[in-house]
């Protein structure tokens, strides 16, 4: 007990805490949480993943096993989270939903944050591999899963060409391989911005919460919740010694199958009319009822 505590008041508490500043200040500043994630989604996390990744040192082979292990994870998640729905008769748009919030974890905005607390500052490069690993096999499959049906496929593949942290890699990786040096004032604007990403996606995601109100829990939230922050650790424990990570790679890699789902699940199912209300109150519920599960994952590692 005087473990879990500890990883909850030295991990934990800060991302919560955060949070609970970001809903408590909403209403009284008007925050308004679609401008404050549109600035992190397309500026600041660009910039993040830039930085880090024009600079890292990782094996290829290494990276490659890192993306497999989590897609891996995840898309096991997946296939539990479709199995539960057809067990208790679901329909196709409950089934679709609970896929979904299985889909796609929230490895930004506390997969980075966590990762850092609970492992240092060297665990940001691996959070980042898995992130975008796990940002880009979620957002097509989730855009797929919701458009099942209508075609979409060719639009699931645009959207995720188009994504701003996809679109900073392509340079990074040059700069990296060349070596080609970026005049200073390019590198300290970089820097900046790449530094306020975290704490502006923790305050946009607790903006986003209070503009959501408090869910009303239902069963199927508890259940695809509950498949989103126990079959994710579950799975990464029994998969991860198969694919002969570092210490480092694994905690890590451990950590971001074990996030909550993510709230981009909730955008998706807005745009597609895919059970909104429900799967935006299960993304929430599942942000809070993590702190839990990450706290027995943590004293797990």
């Amino acid at each position: 007990m005087p473990q879990l505590l500890s990883i909850f008041i030295n991990v934990l508490a800060p991302v919560f805490i955060i949070l609970g500043i970001a809903y408590g200040v909403t209403r009284q500043l008007r925050l308004d949480s679609r401008t404050l994630s549109r600035l992190a989604y397309y500026v600041l996390t660009p910039a993040f993943v830039f930085n880090l990744i024009s600079t890292a040192r990782i094996e290829v082979t290494l990276a490659t096993r890192m993306v497999v292990f989590i897609t891996l994870v995840y898309a096991g998640s997946i296939v539990i989270a479709f199995v539960v729905a057809r067990l208790l008769g679901r329909g196709h748009k409950m089934t679709v939903a609970y896929m979904m919030i299985a889909a796609f974890g929230n490895v930004g905005n506390f997969g980075l944050p966590i990762s850092q607390f609970a492992q240092g500052s060297a665990a940001l490069l691996p959070a980042t591999v898995y992130f975008l690993a796990n940002l880009v096999f979620a957002f097509v499959l989730c855009v797929m899963l919701a458009n099942s049906g209508r075609g979409k496929l060719t639009h699931a593949i645009g959207q995720v060409i188009r994504t701003p942290a996809l679109l900073a890699l392509i340079p990074a990786l040059f700069v990296n391989a060349t070596g080609v040096p970026l005049p200073a004032v390019a590198m300290r604007v970089i820097e900046l911005l790449a530094a306020a990403m975290i704490p502006a996606m923790l305050i946009a995601l607790g903006v986003q919460f209070a503009n959501a109100g408090i869910p009303r829990i239902s069963f199927d939230m508890l259940m695809a919740a509950g498949v989103r922050l126990v079959s994710g650790p579950l799975l990464a424990f029994a998969l991860v010694g198969f694919f002969d990570l570092p210490a480092l790679e694994r905690n890590v890699g451990i950590l971001q199958a074990s996030m909550p789902a993510a709230v981009l699940v909730s955008i998706i199912a807005m745009e597609s009319d895919t059970l909104p209300e429900f799967t935006t109150a299960t993304v929430l519920f599942s942000n809070l009822a993590s702190v839990v599960t990450l706290s027995l994952v943590l004293a797990a590692l």
